[in-house]
């Protein structure tokens, strides 16, 4: 009885060792990369010949980037990767906390070139107010929308008034291999030729979006040409699938607002390829 017994003991061990390990290869593939982030708030205010009077620029500054990485070597080029996709080229040579800065005090310095033309209006003004269009604003945040497995995804908006009719609304996706310490583009994930099959998946899922059931009809609530709406290089990824975004003016009238697609890997995954990195992502 007490053999029988230990050989059932060793068994239900053995599956137990089993399932574990399978849980440890599926959990090993999609754990969680060991980067720490920190985050930069700015808010600034400027009246222009810093009289309380006169307009105002408002800007907000959420700036996330990498602080720790298991990969110490590689945590400089990630760091360099996040300041060049939030703040532009001119600022990529620049650590986070000075990239930040410069880039708020260029933009001050900018809304003060408004200065000398605000006095001249000011000289020949009458009673009416000076124009509106003096009230500048700009905001701007990134978020990381998946971190694991080696693939880092995030989102940088911007939103921002500069005179005009109205603001303006940007999103930009990134996604970044970290094995190649690089921003993965469609060629890299993609097949040969994926762009018209991509494109018609792309249209399929807008139509339906908007609860159509022809895609010609979204010319006629604000978009433009179908044959017009393309795959655009402008994705992330997450555990769910790849989302592309298509910003104001892009494949719509400004009405329209920013486009979000998404797409299920279920529906991409003949178009992925063999290699491409994503495939960590839906790996069992």
């Amino acid at each position: 009885m007490r053999t029988q017994l230990c050989k059932g003991f060793v068994g239900i061990l053995c599956i137990l060792g089993m399932l574990t390990t399978g849980c440890q290869t599926g959990t090993r593939k999609k754990a969680e990369n060991d980067i720490k982030f920190t985050t930069i708030d700015t808010e600034k205010t400027y009246h222009l010949l810093n009289n309380p009077d006169n307009p105002n620029c408002d800007f907000q500054l959420n700036f996330t980037y990498p602080t720790e990485y298991s990969d110490k070597g590689s945590l400089e080029k990630l760091q360099s990767l996040f300041v060049y996709s939030y703040f532009g080229e001119a600022y990529e040579m620049l650590s986070p906390e000075a990239a930040a800065e410069k880039y708020t005090n260029d933009y001050l310095e900018m809304y003060k070139e408004l200065e000398e033309y605000f006095e001249e209006e000011l000289k020949s003004a009458d009673e009416e107010a000076v124009g509106s269009w003096y009230g500048y604003f700009e905001t701007s945040n990134n978020e990381v929308v998946y971190n694991k497995g080696g693939i880092l995804s995030y989102i940088v908006s911007y939103e921002n008034y500069t005179g005009g009719a109205h603001g303006a609304h940007t999103v930009t996706n990134h996604i970044i291999d970290l094995e190649s310490m690089a921003f993965l583009k469609e060629e890299d994930v993609f097949v040969e030729n994926f762009e018209n099959p991509l494109a018609q998946l792309l249209v399929e899922e807008i139509t339906a979006n908007n609860n159509l059931t022809d895609s010609k009809e979204l010319e006629e609530i604000g978009f433009f040409s179908v044959e017009e709406i393309y795959p655009n290089d402008n994705f992330y990824a997450d555990e769910e699938g790849i989302t592309y975004t298509f910003n104001e003016y892009e494949i719509a009238a400004y009405a329209v607002g920013v486009t979000q697609v998404k797409l299920p890997y279920a529906k991409i995954k003949h178009l992925l390829q063999k290699e491409s990195p994503l495939l960590s992502i839906i790996a069992p």
